[in-house]
């Protein structure tokens, strides 16, 4: 008993106090941790003292003051070490677990083989243990990159148009038919329906599967987001919390067991399938499902069970494929009601370039140019991947700080996305003309725009994402207008993702 406490004591807090005083010799400090909570707790108390900021705020986008408060807090208090090569920097405790965490708002230039992907309990439990590509490291997250990348190459998203366009055929259809017995104009939560719409797509294109198939377990891994992103009053022992015995972890640790059987018979009939086609796929579009499930022939080379590298990439794939998607589209909308005269330039474009056609490809797309900046803006204002984690291997300098071992880079990227330095006093407002000549120019250094994460981590699926967005929107503009519902209550809440709290309703109108 003795000897685990004196374990747990060096690297609960002597490690982590290493650390601190290293970063403290080069002047970065920080608000004081605990033992066991680190500042989760204070930052508990901050989001709930400053919960009613933005509902009061008339900045429609000035969000980050109600979903990272600590953040600018800790920012104004604790930035008096200001460089030229490294700006707005200091240190906090988020978890024992997870050690020291230096947190940077500006100028991050990394050299990735010294660095991992933090390993984060919270967000393993929704993405996969190890094993997903979002979660590896080393050798197994080289392994991954290889067999998943190609799927999503553009040659092949090219392929997959169609069936995004097919996809968004029920999507019309159901709203048309709510439209018909309201005189044509009608209050609805469009974001479920997005949410359906984004799962259909991850589900034919990359499963050969449709929705209805899929919809258990697109339902509980939704279930499994909501469980997760409420846990943060034992955050602090997070690596721990979901070994104790509480109704939440139960229900947790349920759902998971029930998504891993539900993707492991969807591996198991796509065995079959292919067996009993004499090694043929019955779809063009299932190559992802094939790969994840030949690839877990060889991940026992690099430490993943071929079972767990399965269910973890197909996790990953279902729940960040297309929840990412959906609640971009959904702020999409939002913004284009907000601002009627850029929804009017977008649905001009896609009527004009669609010619009312619903067979769509890639040129196409191409040719959407203001849509396209419409969705860089939208994922500029709210990025869906709100953090970076990365911690650092070894002993390195960045930006003209020591950072030792076991520190960990955490980036806001909702922050770089806002930041007055980096796009001018207009940070805060929806103007989709910045990305006019691309996101290289829309800001200075470019690299302040990261929607899709930076450098080797980049998401492998955007390309499937932005062709996903721009068809779903061209097809919804150029069949209905859209205007803010007396009813939408603006407050964007962090659930692993940045999405509205109370839904989205919009007054939808059926055009002429």
């Amino acid at each position: 008993m003795g000897v685990t406490l004196v374990y747990l004591h060096e690297i609960l807090w002597l490690r982590l106090e290493k650390i601190r005083k290293k970063l403290r010799r080069q002047d970065i400090n920080g608000p004081k941790p605990t033992w066991l909570y680190g500042n989760t707790q204070e930052m508990k108390r901050i989001r709930q003292e400053l919960k009613c900021v933005q509902r009061q705020d008339k900045d429609m986008n000035g969000y980050i003051s109600t979903i990272f408060p600590h953040f600018i807090l800790w920012r104004k208090t604790y930035d008096s070490c200001l460089r030229k090569d490294i700006h707005k920097h200091f240190v906090f405790k988020w978890t024992q677990i997870l050690r020291m965490v230096q947190f940077v708002i500006m100028s991050l230039y990394i050299v990735f083989e010294n660095w991992n992907r933090a390993r984060v309990p919270l967000l393993n439990r929704s993405f996969g243990d190890i094993a997903c590509i979002l979660a590896a490291n080393g050798d197994l997250w080289a392994y991954e990159k290889k067999i998943l990348a190609p799927q999503f190459f553009v040659e092949k998203i090219k392929g997959m148009i169609g069936l995004i366009v097919d996809a968004t055929v029920p999507l019309l259809q159901s709203w048309e038919n709510m439209l018909d017995s309201t005189g044509g104009s009608q209050e609805i939560y469009v974001d479920g329906y997005l949410r359906n719409f984004s799962a259909d797509v991850i589900a034919r294109a990359c499963f050969g599967s449709n929705f209805i198939e899929g919809k258990d377990i697109f339902c509980k891994l939704r279930q499994l987001q909501k469980l997760i992103s409420q846990q943060d009053t034992l955050v602090g022992l997070s690596a721990l919390w979901k070994y104790l015995p509480t109704k939440r972890n139960w229900e947790i640790q349920k759902l998971d067991q029930q998504v891993r059987l539900l993707i492991l018979d969807l591996s198991r009939e796509h065995r079959s399938r292919s067996r009993s086609n004499g090694g043929t796929h019955m779809s063009t579009y299932d190559n992802l499902l094939h790969a994840i499930v030949d690839g877990a022939n060889q991940s026992s080379s690099y430490s993943s069970a071929p079972e767990d590298f399965i269910v973890d990439n197909c996790k990953n794939i279902y729940f960040a494929g297309h929840e990412t998607a959906a609640v971009t589209a959904t702020w999409c909308l939002m913004l284009l009601a907000a601002h009627p005269d850029w929804q009017e330039r977008a649905r001009a474009e896609a009527l004009e370039v669609c010619c009312g056609q619903t067979v769509m490809d890639n040129d196409i797309l191409r040719q959407l140019k203001i849509l396209t900046m419409v969705i860089q803006e939208t994922l500029r204002l709210y990025p869906p991947a709100s953090l970076i984690m990365r911690e650092a291997l070894t002993d390195i300098r960045l930006g003209g700080v020591d950072v030792p071992r076991g520190t960990i880079i955490q980036v806001a990227i909702s922050m770089l996305h806002l930041d007055l330095e980096a796009w001018g006093p207009d940070a805060n407002e929806f103007r989709p003309d910045r990305f006019a000549n691309g996101a290289a120019a829309a800001c200075k250094p470019a690299h302040m725009y990261m929607p899709f994460g930076y450098g080797p981590r980049l998401c492998t699926g955007q390309n499937l994402a932005m062709a996903e967005l721009k068809v779903v929107l061209a097809r919804l503009l150029s069949k209905f207008s859209f205007s803010l519902s007396p009813g939408y209550q603006h407050s964007p809440v962090y659930r692993l993702t940045i999405e509205p709290e109370f839904g989205m309703p919009l007054v939808v109108t059926r055009l002429p």
